[in-house]
């Protein structure tokens, strides 16, 4: 579903080194879109003068001339690729559509069929990284449907005309040079298929997560996450393992509040979570050790959760609650267990991305918010808002974003309330 993307950047100055053709068509390549739409740069040969500048990044990263010109050799310009950021519903619509729409009976039955034709290979894998099955299952369901949406772009093609597109974006021509090492160490250029951002496989990865985390579940050579399962759990596996997941924690449990909770925290240990007489809402019980926040995803009205350490390492997968969630209470579902026991509200009214961004505005101005205004409620705006919850004397101090706490945003001005 969504790709893991590197978090690196590289020098927008290194693209461009040795393309001095590229100034026959604009003086500043930064500026190119603004200058001539990309349809008509490519029609003058615009892109394959740029896929012949990035000639140098890859030969740094150890390419070889011959692999770079066979895959670059007839390559031509995709104008379907996106100018802009895409829509990301994970984002853009309440918790419970989203959960209601990836934990559906279908896929819970055939994440359960795949578990039984694949018991020994996962159990190998989670005595070899740690991770529960449920968990690698579930990522594998979340990303792909089990295989049934893997992609059909060429993913060189796709990074190519990204990074010639957006030239805003280095991270597409930093993946276009990943998939030319990928070929330089013997992955099948016939391979190199996913999603039109570059995302490949079972587990959706781009070259450069894959060159990092694809591994062979057994045996020697390229790992093959296209048509291997058990190659595509291990990677997956490798993946949560080394972004922190730890054995033996579960991911976080849904809650009971007791009726008198005051909200004076979101982060607590989950034993002093347990002293305030905080439940669990089935028959887990909490665990003995870690820290845990308080998740309100639609506020005080409806279910609560606890979320431990390991719940952040889903997010490393994909940055939205939504589909940490998601994928979490899947892999419940895949372990046996049951659904959310608490009512999500009927009438959820959600604010727009535009209202999200005035949200995170004000709270910056009044000093509760020092993180990215991008319209999207994570941790970092949740805890801003109980902040201010808890300042303007708002309960419950719940860090959901509502048209209350919005309209109480507004009334307060923009008069600096918080400390600096």
């Amino acid at each position: 579903m969504t790709p893991i993307f590197a978090s690196r950047a590289i020098n927008r100055r290194a693209i461009l080194q040795g393309a001095a053709a590229f100034a026959v068509l604009c003086v500043n390549p930064r500026s190119a879109a603004a200058q001539m739409p990309r349809d008509a740069a490519e029609a003058s040969g615009g892109f394959t003068i740029f896929l012949q500048s990035l000639w140098p990044l890859a030969e740094a990263k150890g390419v070889r001339r011959e692999t770079f010109e066979a895959a670059v050799a007839g390559l031509s310009y995709d104008p379907s690729t996106p100018s802009g950021a895409s829509a990301q519903p994970e984002f853009d619509r309440p918790l419970h559509a989203y959960l209601a729409a990836a934990v559906t009976p279908q896929r819970i039955a055939q994440g359960r069929a795949q578990a039984a034709r694949w018991q020994t290979e996962l159990a190998a894998i989670e005595r070899r990284f740690g991770v529960p099955a449920p968990i690698l299952l579930a990522a594998w369901g979340m990303e792909t449907d089990f295989g049934r949406s893997t992609g059909g772009k060429d993913i060189v093609r796709s990074l190519a005309s990204l990074a010639f597109r957006r030239d805003d974006r280095s991270l597409f021509a930093d993946e276009f040079v990943a998939a030319l090492v990928m070929l330089e160490r013997g992955v099948p250029r016939e391979a190199l298929k996913g999603s039109w951002a570059g995302a490949m496989g079972n587990p959706q990865f781009l070259p450069s997560a894959y060159l990092k985390y694809a591994v062979r579940f057994e045996g020697s050579g390229a790992p093959d996450i296209w048509t291997s399962v058990p190659d595509s759990l291990a990677s997956i596996g490798h993946f949560l393992r080394d972004s922190g997941w730890r054995p033996g924690l579960p991911w976080g449990i849904e809650v009971m509040l007791p009726g008198d909770y005051d909200f004076a925290s979101l982060h607590m240990a989950f034993p002093a979570w347990a002293a305030l007489d905080v439940r669990p809402a089935g028959q887990q019980a909490l665990p003995s050790t870690g820290d845990a926040a308080l998740f309100l995803p639609s506020g005080a009205g409806g279910p609560a959760f606890l979320l431990s350490d390991n719940y952040w390492v889903l997010k490393a997968y994909n940055n939205s609650d939504s589909y940490a969630l998601s994928l979490a209470l899947l892999a419940d579902r895949l372990a046996g267990g049951g659904g959310v026991r608490a009512a999500w509200p009927a009438q959820e009214k959600m604010l727009s991305r535009t209202e999200k961004n005035e949200v995170q505005h004000l709270l910056t101005a009044q000093g509760f918010y020092h993180g990215t205004i991008d319209g999207k409620f994570g941790p970092a705006s949740r805890d801003a808002i109980h902040d201010f919850q808890r300042s303007a004397g708002l309960h419950p101090a719940d860090g959901y974003g509502s048209a209350e706490v919005l309209h109480a945003l507004r009334s307060a001005g923009t008069t600096p309330h918080k400390a600096q």
